[in-house]
């Protein structure tokens, strides 16, 4: 079974009844952190359980050290996910308002802990859900205590020494999630310090997306990491983005793609600058 995974709205109302169902709903705003679970307390899709970005999905930020979504303790998140009634060989759908961002994060740090099979994104997300007329439920997630048991892939990622020792290796494909004003450092909303890490090239986690807010084909998507790749291996291929969560969506639509899952510099950008010996580079 190919690791990444797409489920329609419609295939999902299906299967709600399923007993191996697990169902997460990611939803999350950078701007408003509470904006995710007043949504979920508004109408989730029925069973879904609430994973919140920064108290579920991420750990401890410590200032001028980590980024601003270090990865969360592994045993925590395994804990977390019995808590939520995932097993071993649960159906794991995730899904967010619709771009996917916050999903991926989710399956990501399922794949790190080994949960490759059986994990799924709603593709289009609640606005998919939405749009196929499907209703939302106000009522709790079932309560049961899944028997998961995970061990993080330290394979999955590259630290920021690491990185920087890799920079001008030729092999290295550093590929950037933010969209191409930040990436240039045009303009930076969030971070102290503009620009991009010396040797990145901007893929833009949104042009994974059509019109319609749903993944591309996977030979469109093919076509588009090929010309990122270059004739590179793909094994090489690093992610990274602001703070390691859209960069996600790049390794989950590589994944799509038929490529074998890169590795994730979780760190990102928001990490990368606490270091003033790291380089910076702007424009493209």
């Amino acid at each position: 079974m190919p690791l990444a995974q797409l489920i329609t709205p419609q295939q999902l109302a299906e299967q709600l009844d399923s007993p191996k169902l697990v169902i997460l709903d990611c939803r999350f705003a950078l701007e408003d952190v509470d904006y995710g679970q007043r949504s979920y307390a508004e109408g989730h899709i029925a069973g879904a359980h609430f994973a919140d970005l920064e108290r579920d999905l991420s750990g401890k930020v410590v200032k001028g050290v980590t980024g601003r979504h270090p990865l969360p303790e592994p045993q925590r998140l395994v804990e977390r996910l019995r808590e939520w009634g995932v097993d071993n060989d649960s159906q794991v759908v995730l899904y967010d308002d619709g771009p996917g961002a916050f999903a991926a994060r989710a399956w990501w740090l399922l794949a790190w802990l080994g949960k490759r099979d059986g994990v799924s994104i709603l593709d289009g997300g609640l606005k998919a859900w939405h749009a196929a007329h499907l209703p939302l439920s106000l009522d709790p997630a079932p309560k049961r205590e899944g028997t998961f048991s995970g061990e993080p892939d330290m394979h999955l990622l590259i630290d920021a020494e690491q990185l920087a020792k890799t920079l001008k290796k030729p092999e290295l494909t550093l590929i950037d999630a933010r969209g191409l004003p930040r990436f240039r450092g045009e303009v930076e909303p969030i971070d102290p310090v503009a620009g991009h890490i010396p040797g990145a090239q901007c893929a833009a986690f949104t042009d994974n997306l059509g019109a319609d807010g749903r993944f591309l084909p996977a030979d469109q998507l093919k076509q588009r990491f090929d010309e990122k790749l270059a004739g590179r291996a793909p094994e090489q291929l690093v992610a990274y983005c602001g703070s390691g969560v859209t960069a996600c969506h790049n390794l989950f639509a590589l994944a799509l793609a038929g490529y074998p899952l890169g590795r994730l510099y979780a760190g990102s950008w928001s990490e990368w600058i606490n270091d003033p010996q790291h380089g910076v580079a702007t424009g493209d």
